[in-house]
């Protein structure tokens, strides 16, 4: 470990664990430079070490290829695909669980390496995830399941693998991560990431040398947690954010300003996975009439500016510190969201604009008090 880094870590530790800092103290405790390059406003660069690799900032999110959201016909969805990376959207986010996700990303980059210029795949990103159950881990386990995506994906080097584990009283994580690493070093993975792990175990990971260019995470104007200890840690260590749930499902959406839900008959259904998902964490946020209040302000700049409300939900996050990129999922072959998307690029929120999201945010409950720090709602510690 570098000694820059080694220094960090330990002012970080003592800084989170003990007490706040006095202002004296706080001057020198300064971030290291930040890994991350942006590369225009539409891509960036996240790296650690040798290990780069630059993405598109707003990333297509495949959770929804999973059939609970409607039917896929594969062929019309590798079109769809085709028509985000037509469109520069050219980074997917998937996972071994996702359905067919890697399959279709499979048939997707063949499409492109038939259809498209060489130029245009060298744009072109896969980042899926490896969510093992808590099992003994072997190098020969890990390679397996790796080279299994692999083979799904149709490629030699996956651009980034995000590991995921449930239990962290079972420190199998560390040992999947060294196999991962292995794995890197033979090029089967280009990058090396991590989802919904927390801050302490994030620090854990870099302390044990392991090479993590990201973290994604949830985060969303009602889940704000990622701006508390996993930023600070983050800027103090170059790694960046990308992050789900940002326009929870729909929630933060023209859709669900003034319905009302309770009655099945007079407003919009609940009626998909990331719905019901996100649902739950406004009600531990605040509940639906804190929420409105929200959406309202949302709307106000959205209307200044002449885009929709998830545009700029997803543009204020992208705009805090330590997040490289935001998802926002694709219903493919039943719905598109390119229009918003292009949108994002181009908003610019003036002070104003930041200053009333920040206060309608701010007005819900602390959801790292209720829930506990970033991935917290996936497990128990």
């Amino acid at each position: 470990m570098s000694q820059l880094l080694q220094h960090s870590l330990s002012k970080f530790t003592y800084y989170t664990s003990n007490r706040t800092p006095t202002r004296r103290e706080h001057n020198h405790f300064k971030p290291c430079q930040c890994v991350a390059t942006q590369v225009n406003n539409q891509r960036i660069m996240v790296s650690n070490g040798n290990d780069s690799l630059d993405i598109c900032r707003v990333v297509n999110g495949m959770w929804q290829t999973k059939g609970e959201w409607g039917n896929i016909d594969k062929d019309e969805a590798v079109d769809s695909m085709l028509k985000y990376a037509d469109a520069g959207f050219t980074t997917f986010d998937m996972a071994d669980i996702y359905g067919p996700a890697e399959d279709l990303y499979g048939m997707f980059i063949n499409r492109v390496r038939r259809e498209r210029p060489p130029q245009f795949l060298e744009k072109v990103r896969g980042l899926t995830k490896w969510v093992p159950q808590p099992v003994k881990i072997t190098s020969s386990f890990v390679r397996d399941s790796i080279n299994l995506s692999r083979k799904r994906m149709d490629v030699d080097s996956l651009d980034m693998l995000q590991f995921h584990w449930w239990d962290y009283s079972n420190s199998g994580y560390l040992d999947a991560l060294k196999h991962l690493t292995d794995l890197k070093e033979e090029g089967k993975i280009k990058t090396l990431a991590l989802t919904n792990f927390d801050t302490e175990r994030l620090q854990l990971i870099l302390e044990n040398e392991i090479p993590i260019v990201s973290n994604q995470v949830q985060h969303s104007l009602v889940d704000m947690r990622p701006q508390q200890r996993m930023a600070e840690l983050c800027q103090l260590t170059g790694v960046k954010l990308i992050t789900y749930g940002t326009v929870m499902g729909g929630l933060l959406s023209e859709k669900f300003l003034g319905a009302n839900i309770d009655n099945p008959f007079a407003g919009p259904a609940l009626n998909t996975p990331s719905l019901q998902k996100y649902k739950k964490m406004v009600d531990a946020w605040g509940g639906w009439g804190l929420f409105q209040g929200l959406l309202q302000t949302l709307k106000h700049v959205a209307s200044k500016h002449g885009v929709s409300i998830a545009t700029v939900a997803v543009k204020y996050i992208l705009d805090q510190p330590a997040v490289a990129g935001s998802m926002v999922g694709v219903r493919l072959g039943l719905s598109e969201h390119i229009q918003d998307c292009n949108a994002i690029f181009s908003l610019v929120l003036d002070e104003d604009d930041v200053n009333s999201i920040r206060e309608a945010s701010g007005k819900g409950n602390d959801l790292l008090k209720v829930i506990g720090d970033c991935g917290d709602e996936y497990r128990q510690t």
